[in-house]
């Protein structure tokens, strides 16, 4: 039976289990944004993309060294780099190839509206103090990368002919992977049980208003939500394209799993 069948049986089961998809979201939309380091429009971007590509890194890696203690393991690297894709958490929209720098950024400001709500949420419902105190350190920051994203969708969908197409056209392409982010599968309703995660259906409204208004603002057209909804990957149904991402991520840690970096 695969781990992603067996529902937590304790508080520490179902405390990895959180940690793990967290930072897994993070890890892998944080590699992607690395991506464009060095390849943005302007250098100003450059700088902000990369600085939003260390923050998630940065939140992944508190997250994982959490995991890593309650788990008994000497350090955190172990979650980012000697995993295999099927063991993966993340949701598939953060795995998917940059595209253009539109793509990248309709992607951004869809992602960190569910994670901005997200957050807020479970600061208010979790009971474990530790990762509590991780999450509202990190809203800070969530609260800038979705500003940030925010600002660019209407930039891009009030811009140019040339712009507002682009973006457009990476709404449609990406919608398909947002319906999975409010999808509560029994491995989350069980971690709810321990008063560790939420149901995230219950975010959707409040996500699609958002997102709605942002469009609206930015001359943009919000994409049919009547369609084709990818789902599966928190229970390790990934894209192809994680395995391939994870291929040039891990290849160095996984070459010389005994290197000590100095």
């Amino acid at each position: 039976m695969s781990t992603f069948d067996t529902l937590p049986q304790n508080r520490d089961q179902a405390l990895t289990e959180i940690l793990l998809r967290l930072a897994d979201d993070r890890l892998i939309l944080g590699h992607r944004l690395s991506e464009w380091a060095g390849h943005a429009p302007e250098l100003e971007e450059d700088l902000a993309l990369a600085n939003i590509a260390l923050d998630m890194i940065g939140h992944a890696s508190a997250l994982y060294t959490y995991a890593a203690k309650i788990n008994g393991l000497k350090e955190e690297d172990w979650h980012a780099y000697f995993r295999d894709d099927i063991d993966f958490k993340n949701a598939a929209i953060t795995e998917l190839p940059n595209g253009d720098f539109a793509y990248s950024i309709a992607r951004l400001f869809l992602f960190s509206v569910w994670s901005y709500l997200l957050y807020r949420e479970l600061t208010k419902t979790i009971t474990d103090i530790q990762l509590k105190g991780m999450l509202t350190k990190h809203m800070k920051e969530i609260k800038y990368h979705l500003r940030h994203s925010r600002e660019w969708v209407i930039r891009l969908g009030d811009g140019t002919k040339e712009s507002h197409n682009r973006v457009q056209n990476a709404l449609d392409d990406l919608w398909m992977y947002t319906g999975e982010l409010f999808q509560s599968d029994p491995i989350e309703q069980a971690c709810t049980e321990f008063q560790l995660f939420t149901d995230v259906s219950g975010l959707k409204a409040e996500w699609a208003d958002i997102v709605t208004g942002t469009l609206d603002e930015a001359t943009l057209t919000l994409p049919v939500d009547e369609q084709f909804m990818f789902s599966g990957s928190r229970s390790g149904r990934h894209t192809e394209h994680l395995g391939w991402l994870l291929a040039e991520m891990q290849f160095l840690r996984r070459s010389h799993p005994e290197a000590d970096w100095i």
